[in-house]
C-alpha cells in the first residue's frame, strides 16, 4: 500500500513541475523513489530557428477577406477578393418562397416578380480606415465550381475563366466605404441572430438576362421564377448551387486603405405577398456558411516577402501567405546528452518539453497601429503544412499543438510537446531531412461549447488571412538570449 502512495506522490509531483512557468533549470536534480529508484532530473536545450516563405495558403477558412491595404513593413499592397457560393437546408425547400398565387408583384404575362434583391457583405472585423474610399466589383459565376478540388489562396477564378462574361452577366460596381456616414447610426448595422454587423449592400435591382436569355426585371424574380418552374432545384445547397446560383466573385478594383473580414455574404430577395386579405412585406435569404465553398484570393508582393525571410537576426510570423518560422528541435542531444549520473536519456521518459517564442520590438512604430500579433498558432511537423488543414484537422498534442499569445509577457509557449520529441526520436533514422522539425503557423481558432458544461473544444483551426505580422527572437544569426526548450526526464535506474 505504500507503494502505491509513493508513486502516486511521484507522478502528481511531475505533473506540478511540467505546468510550472519557472525555468526548470532552478528545479533540485532528483525525487528518488528507494522503491523503484525512480529519478526526475532536468536539463535545457538550445533550439534554432529561421524563416519560411509560404508562397499560398489554403484558401477555406472561418472568414473570407475583402479590400486593399499597404503593409507599412514591406511598403507593398495586399489585396484580397472573394469568391461564395450560397447555403440551402434541405427542409427548406417546401417553403422557399410564399405559394406562387400569393405573389402581388407580377410581370406583364402574370408571373411573379421580386421587389427587389441584395447581395450584403457582412462585416465581423476591419483593419486600416473606415472612412477610406473603396470599390468593389461582383461578378456572376459561370458554373458551379466544383469542391472536389483544393483551392488555395493563389486560385483566381476570374484568371480561369470562370465567370459569366456576357452580356447578360451580372457586373456591377459599387464604392463605398466602411462606415457609411449617409446612413443613420440604425441602419449602419444590421441585426442577424444575436449581433449586430456592419455591411456593404450590392443593389441587384436591374435587368438580368440568364444563360438561357430569358430576360427578369432583376435577379431576385429570376430566383422565384426558377422556384416555381421547379422546386427540386431548391431541394438542397448542391441542386440550388448546380442549377441555379452558382454563387459571387467580389473583387476589390480600386481604392486603398481598408481590409474586411467577412462573417458570411447574403443573398436577399424583397417580395410582397398577401395572405388572408393583408399585404406583407418580407424577404428570403441565402447565406454563405462554412458547409459551402467560399474562397479569398490573395495578391502580394512576393519579393518584399523575401528580403523580410533573408533576414537572420530574427525570425517573422506574417500573414497573409507570407511567413512562419521553421523551429528545428534537438531531439538527438535531448535523448543522447548524459545526465548527472552520467548515462545518457535514450531510455528515459521525457515527462514535460517546453519551449517559448519571444516577440521582439517592431522595427516601424507605425506596425503595432495596423499590425497586431497572431493570437494563436499552430506548431505543427513540417512535412503536414498542407495536409493538416486539407484534412481539417484539429491539434492532438502528439504532432501538432496550439499556443496563445501572452500580451503580458509578449510570448507564445507551448507547455509541453513531449509526446512530440519522443515521436520524432522513434523517425530520426528515416531519410526524411525535416524528421525533426516543425513549423509555427499564425492560425484562427474556431471553438464549440457543450452544453451541459462551460467547457470549450477546439472544432476549427484555419490559416490566419488576417493582415498581421510578428518578429519572433531567433534566427540563424540571434543577438538574443537563445531559445531554449526545458525537458524533465522520468529516469530509470
Amino acid at each position: 500500500m505504500m507503494r502505491k502512495w509513493i508513486i502516486a506522490g511521484i507522478a502528481l509531483l511531475t505533473v506540478a513541475i511540467s505546468s510550472c512557468d519557472e525555468d526548470t533549470n532552478l528545479l533540485g536534480n532528483s525525487v528518488t523513489s528507494t522503491v523503484d529508484r525512480f529519478t526526475i532530473q532536468t536539463d535545457t536545450f538550445d533550439v534554432s530557428t529561421r524563416s519560411y516563405k509560404v508562397d499560398s495558403v489554403l484558401s477555406r477558412g472561418i472568414y473570407t477577406y475583402l479590400g486593399k491595404i499597404k503593409d507599412p513593413e514591406t511598403g507593398s499592397y495586399i489585396t484580397c477578393d472573394y469568391m461564395t457560393q450560397f447555403n440551402l437546408l434541405e427542409k427548406e425547400s417546401s417553403k422557399v418562397f410564399h405559394p406562387k398565387d400569393s405573389i402581388i408583384n407580377r410581370d406583364a404575362n402574370g408571373l411573379p416578380q421580386a421587389d427587389s434583391c441584395v447581395v450584403s457583405v457582412m462585416i465581423n472585423k476591419f483593419q486600416g480606415d473606415s472612412l477610406a474610399a473603396m470599390k468593389l466589383t461582383i461578378y456572376e459565376l459561370k458554373e458551379a465550381i466544383t469542391e472536389k478540388r483544393t483551392y488555395y489562396s493563389n486560385f483566381d477564378p476570374e484568371e480561369k475563366k470562370m465567370l459569366r462574361t456576357d452580356a447578360g452577366a451580372i457586373k456591377k460596381n459599387l464604392f463605398y466605404t466602411i462606415s457609411d456616414l449617409t446612413k443613420s447610426d440604425s441602419l449602419r448595422s444590421k441585426l442577424t441572430g444575436s449581433n449586430y454587423y456592419q455591411y456593404v449592400s450590392i443593389l441587384l435591382d436591374k435587368e438580368y438576362i440568364d444563360k438561357a436569355g430569358k430576360r427578369y426585371n432583376n435577379y431576385g424574380t429570376y430566383l422565384m421564377q426558377k422556384y416555381y418552374e421547379n422546386p427540386s432545384l431548391f431541394k438542397n445547397a448542391n441542386t440550388f448551387i448546380r442549377n441555379v446560383c452558382p454563387g459571387f466573385y467580389i473583387k476589390s478594383t480600386d481604392g486603398n486603405g481598408a481590409m474586411i473580414e467577412v462573417a458570411y455574404t447574403e443573398l436577399e430577395v424583397f417580395y410582397h405577398y398577401k395572405n388572408a386579405g393583408k399585404t406583407y412585406y418580407t424577404s428570403k435569404s441565402f447565406i454563405s456558411t462554412e458547409e459551402v465553398l467560399r474562397t479569398t484570393h490573395i495578391q502580394n508582393d512576393k519579393e518584399n516577402i523575401q528580403q523580410l525571410v533573408n533576414i537572420d537576426t530574427c525570425t517573422y510570423l506574417k500573414t497573409p501567405a507570407g511567413i512562419y518560422t521553421e523551429v528545428t528541435l534537438p531531439v538527438e542531444e535531448i535523448k543522447t546528452r548524459k545526465g548527472s549520473d552520467g548515462i545518457t536519456h535514450e531510455n528515459d521518459t521525457i515527462a514535460s518539453a517546453k519551449v517559448t517564442f519571444r516577440r521582439m520590438r517592431d522595427v516601424n512604430e507605425l506596425t503595432d497601429d495596423l499590425l497586431a500579433q497572431p493570437t494563436s498558432l499552430l506548431l505543427v511537423e513540417r512535412d503536414s503544412l498542407y495536409s493538416f488543414f486539407e484534412n481539417n484537422l484539429v491539434p492532438d498534442n502528439i504532432k501538432s499543438y496550439l499556443a496563445t499569445y501572452s500580451s503580458s509577457q509578449k510570448t507564445f509557449t507551448f507547455n509541453n510537446i513531449a509526446n512530440l520529441i519522443n515521436r520524432m526520436w522513434k523517425q530520426r533514422n528515416t531519410n526524411n531531412p525535416n524528421w525533426n522539425k516543425v513549423l509555427l503557423i499564425p492560425v484562427q481558432v474556431k471553438t464549440t461549447t457543450a452544453t451541459s458544461n462551460t467547457s470549450s473544444t477546439v472544432s476549427t483551426v484555419s490559416n490566419d488571412m488576417n493582415v498581421t505580422s510578428t518578429r519572433l527572437v531567433g534566427g540563424t544569426n540571434n543577438n538574443h538570449t537563445p531559445i531554449r526548450i526545458s525537458v524533465i526526464y522520468n529516469k530509470n535506474q
